[in-house]
């Protein structure tokens, strides 16, 4: 006869391992990756390698110095190194990587307490500090893949539809933003690659997929409904925005991270929309041209309202109302 075992909760259904979901994540960016060798050369994996070397090795210090257990072999500084590389320009100075990573893994991680408790995604974070702190570097160094000749991007074609001389189809086609020959950052060209990866990690049941769709779904209705570009067509319209900056990689590997998103499924749908709509807004009516980082942010803040306004009644419970910070059963 077998024994009954009975623990408090929380109670584990999965047996993977954080550094398993770590190294799905990295399996998943793996096309992106080799995506962006290919279209910005060699030069991509020296910054590959500084940023999530300097990741790794400032997460070890810290804990080292702190005296806490050791965590650089869950991957999790591996997976934000990787993100912070793939959302650099192909022309951004290698010193400015350990500056991002420091940010991301010390002030943004690890003074927070660790892996799970930071209110901010690093690698996200770390890329706004950089951005806000160094545009010289972070803003105007777009190159076109292969040539390395300096253009304009999607969104700056979109942006600055007012004052265009050509229209963006002379320019850049849908097919080329879908597979990534245009200028952006190094893994967010290409929304197709993206994509792939996007599905693996939704397959592996790593993510759901209900932040990826109402974030991208958002997006394509509002594009859809309101265009601001009369020369082509609405769902033209609809996908250039879908189909560059770096929306996918946001969708599927920023809004997602488990620490910074809501638990509840109706928690991430209002969250997902809300990333799409900010992201909007701000590429409609903002001074930059990509709404994807600072949308993402932003919602980060409203992750534990969220949960706390969805949260599922128990039965023959009352439903839980949300007064100012606090929630009465």
């Amino acid at each position: 006869m077998s024994e009954l075992v009975v623990s408090s909760s929380p109670h584990s259904k999965d047996h993977r391992t954080v550094s398993t979901i770590m190294g799905y994540v990295l399996v998943a960016l793996f096309p992106a990756t080799v995506g962006a060798v290919v279209y910005f050369g060699w030069s991509v994996l020296l910054i590959i390698l500084i940023s999530v070397g300097s990741c790794v090795l400032f997460e070890y210090l810290f804990n080292l110095l702190m005296k806490r257990k050791q965590t650089i072999y869950d991957c999790s500084a591996m997976v934000t190194g990787l993100l912070l590389a793939l959302s650099m320009p192909p022309t951004v100075p290698l010193w400015l990587l350990p500056i991002g990573a420091f940010f991301a893994i010390v002030i943004v991680k690890q003074l927070f307490g660790g892996l799970g408790k930071n209110i901010f995604n690093p690698a996200l974070s770390a890329r706004i500090f950089l951005f806000l702190s160094f545009p010289r570097y972070m803003n105007h160094c777009w190159i076109t893949p292969f040539d390395g000749v300096t253009v304009a991007t999607p969104l700056e074609y979109l942006k600055n539809s007012s004052e265009k001389l050509v229209t963006i189809t002379d320019k850049i086609s849908i097919g080329d933003c879908f597979l990534g020959n245009t200028g952006g950052c190094i893994g967010e060209t290409s929304a197709l690659l993206l994509l792939l990866g996007g599905i693996f990690l939704l397959y592996k049941k790593v993510i759901t997929w209900h932040i990826p769709v109402s974030f991208i779904g958002t997006v394509a209705l509002v594009t859809l409904i309101f265009p601001r570009y009369s020369d082509i067509s609405a769902v033209q319209y609809m996908l250039y925005h879908l189909c560059s900056g770096s929306l996918f990689m946001g969708a599927f590997f920023m809004a997602t991270d488990y620490a910074t998103s809501p638990v509840t499924p109706g928690g991430r749908l209002i969250y997902g929309a809300g990333c799409g709509l900010i992201t909007i807004l701000i590429r409609y009516f903002g001074g930059y041209l990509e709404g994807v980082s600072f949308a993402i942010l932003l919602m980060n803040c409203f992750s534990v309202f969220l949960d706390t306004v969805t949260i599922p009644r128990n039965f023959g419970g009352e439903r839980r109302v949300f007064r100012f910070g606090k929630t009465r059963d």
